[in-house]
């Protein structure tokens, strides 16, 4: 039984697009790996393979062709057309000279044997060139890494998983044991070879080493009682993930998570593994740590240290601290387009940092940006729009997958505060008091549509029941459900009291959301709303770095976060689950579940509907090998909160831009930008070029 190199379920009816967009799709996804799924009863297995012999260094076999007929327990037969390695390779411009002065290997020893082949959405593209962008420093350094997280797999414009890292992968038929197989000859960005012992060495020494990390990522761990896997390696190219119980959507989530570390370089920072014990302790303290394991996070950083080696499409030249961050083409890249030009087709990208998100608009207005959605803004359009000509800019307004909402922690430190976002009447009432519609129209120019936390109306998974419910505007509605939770007395300023008589009813919506921004404005408007329903709630800025300090301890009552990964939500479900610690619903709770030693962890009450969500996730969804019944226990699980509404949220489907400038190639306009797809990274960045690149240096 085997399936090779394709992914679990096809979702091409997921987005419904123009004719123009079309076209884009059918371009981006000419090179990858084409997929028949046909489903039927069959006996055995047969597999027929065409090869051609590509001319390298020496002749290498080549499956341009497979077809698998897989026996009666997978019940699948699937066709895969591999993508065709080019015979011959290019090397990029920049690299050239490094090559003939010997100091670098020619492109061809560089590449693996089979490199991952990568096309654009608008052709074949040209090699050179920068692109910059804006950054508000290292607390921004998720923005940066999106741009440059290879996983073992990844999406296709049809939202297919498709090879990246692994050249190919099987499966079981419970999914109990993954098999995936790298790059021969694939290398890291210093020129050391890349191969299982760098995965091997990730889960033995990082993360399964409690002093470095508690326990596992999810992702890593199978059933309700986060069994961690069991990682082999039969060779260098060959690593197998084994789960019990097994783990039929362990592909779906990993698109871009790095279940590796450059073991040659890591174990020079790892206590276990020095010889010199003292001189790495002499080492971090000069650095201004106070623990090997601090020095070791922090030397681990992308963005923080340029000595790290990569197999991304860039390396960092320097760090975020400096005014440009700047990173440059990974000379050992693992990609090519179907000419056989060594991606990525950019030379470099330049991050500029600034003093704040405030000023970002000043870098686009000044042609400074050449490709950004992140902080652009959605309250900028106008000014964006009237800037393009100046600017030699294009503005392209899109869908993203995050929400408009208000999320309320359940198990807030202070007793009160928990007691009133517990209460399901309270928080029906935090949805009624809001007029959404003039909410949209106020802010968003009636471009978001009124909906509660749910995934997108185009995706696979679109349920109208989550996303329709408690609505509409009915401040009647949510006072007699406030007076019915309890809170019924009132002070001589219209608010309304505690319980016990101690003051008004109120907490703080705390968010790194700087003054004068969209974001800001809708949490005024929104705690105006709740105000007249007598509900007194203040809004606290604090910086980013802050407020992950906050929510890692519980000490947010309420924050600014609707919500998002709901382009592919079976692929990051965390936030319906009550699994991600800067989505604070569940804090305490989901503590526990990770870690009930955490200081800040607390055990949910034995009769409590989370322990649903967590039981039809971990014993059904995750278990079901089918994707009908995967998406069947989802479904469940959006019931839930479609009964329970865990926090209110307003708007959704909200309006997104991307600035793009003139002659930057790849960037397919209208798609939906999210952060489990890595932003507008999701069509491959490595594959963006310009037309005239020279002029872009």
């Amino acid at each position: 039984m085997k399936t090779t190199s394709t992914s679990q379920v096809s979702r091409r009816s997921f987005l419904t697009w123009t004719a123009a967009s079309a076209a884009g799709i059918l371009a981006a996804s000419c090179a990858q790996p084409t997929v028949q799924v046909i489903e039927k009863e069959v006996l055995v297995e047969k597999i027929v393979k065409e090869t051609v012999v590509v001319e390298k260094q020496v002749p290498v076999e080549k499956v341009v062709k497979e077809t698998v007929v897989v026996e009666k327990e997978v019940a699948i037969q699937k066709v895969v057309t591999a993508s065709p390695v080019p015979v011959k390779y290019k090397e990029a411009p920049m690299l050239e000279a490094l090559v003939k002065a010997g100091k670098l290997p020619p492109v061809d020893e560089r590449l693996p044997e089979e490199p991952c082949v990568m096309s654009s959405t608008e052709g074949v593209g040209k090699l050179g060139g920068a692109i910059r962008r804006g950054t508000t420093g290292p607390s921004d350094g998720a923005g940066v890494r999106k741009l440059i997280r290879p996983g073992m797999v990844w999406f296709d414009a049809h939202l297919d998983q498709v090879p990246r890292v692994a050249k190919s992968w099987e499966v079981n038929a419970d999914g109990s044991e993954w098999t995936f197989h790298l790059r021969k000859g694939m290398k890291w960005s210093d020129g050391e070879p890349f191969t299982t012992t760098d995965i091997l060495w990730w889960w033995q020494n990082t993360e399964t080493y409690k002093e470095l990390k508690p326990a596992p990522s999810s992702y890593w761990v199978s059933g309700p009682n986060n069994n961690p896997a069991t990682i082999t390696a039969p060779d260098d190219y060959t690593v197998k993930f084994a789960f019990d119980p097994p783990k039929p959507m362990f592909l779906l989530p990993i698109g871009n998570r790095e279940p590796w570390m450059p073991a040659h370089y890591s174990r020079n920072l790892h206590m276990d593994f020095v010889k010199d014990k003292a001189a790495l302790e002499k080492e971090y303290k000069d650095k201004g740590f106070d623990s090997w394991v601090k020095y070791f996070g922090n030397r681990h950083e992308k963005t923080m240290n340029a000595d790290l080696p990569w197999i991304s499409g860039w390396v960092p030249l320097n760090t975020m601290n400096e005014e440009l961050f700047i990173m440059e083409r990974n000379p050992y890249y693992f990609g090519v387009d179907e000419e056989g030009q060594q991606l990525p087709y950019l030379d470099r990208i330049i991050h500029r940092r600034v003093g704040g998100e405030e000023a970002l608009p000043m870098l686009v207005m000044n042609g400074e940006i050449d490709l950004q959605s992140r902080r652009m803004g959605f309250s900028n359009f106008t000014l964006y729009k009237e800037a393009e000509a100046k600017g030699d800019f294009k503005v392209f307004l899109g869908v993203t997958g995050t929400h408009v909402g208000l999320n309320i922690n359940h198990t807030a430190k202070d007793p009160k505060v928990r007691a009133l976002f517990q209460d399901r009447n309270v928080r029906l009432a935090l949805s009624y008091a809001v007029d959404r519609n003039l909410l949209n129209e106020l802010l968003y120019d009636g471009m978001s549509t009124p909906r509660q936390y749910s995934p997108l109306s185009r995706s696979a998974q679109s349920y109208p029941k989550l996303s329709n419910v408690h609505l509409e505007y009915d401040p009647a509605k949510a006072n007699a459900l406030l007076d019915e939770a309890g809170y019924d007395k009132k002070d001589s300023d219209g608010f309304r009291l505690w319980k016990d008589g101690s003051g008004p009813v109120s907490f703080l919506i705390e968010h790194y959301t700087a003054t004068g921004t969209l974001e800001e404005d809708s949490i005024l408007v929104v705690s105006k709303y709740l105000a007249d329903v007598g509900i007194k709630a203040t809004y606290k800025f604090v910086e980013r770095a802050l407020f992950t300090e906050h929510y890692k301890t519980n000490d947010v009552e309420a924050t600014w976060e609707g919500g998002g990964f709901t382009i592919v939500p079976l692929s990051t479900p965390s936030i319906w689950l009550g699994r991600q610690d800067d989505r604070i619903w569940a804090n305490a709770w989901y503590f526990w579940d990770v870690d009930p030693a955490n200081a800040n962890a607390e055990e949910p009450p034995a009769d409590h509907w989370i322990r649903d969500i967590w039981n039809i996730w971990d014993n059904e969804v995750s278990a079901a090998a089918d994707s009908k019944r995967q998406i069947e226990g989802f479904f469940r699980i959006l019931d839930i909160w479609a009964e329970e509404l865990p926090y209110p949220t307003f708007l959704g489907e909200t309006p997104t831009m991307c600035i793009v400038k003139n002659g930057l190639k790849g960037f397919l306009a209208g798609y939906p930008l999210d952060d489990s797809t890595n932003d507008e990274s999701i069509l491959n960045l490595e594959t963006y070029y310009w037309e005239n690149p020279e002029a872009h240096v």
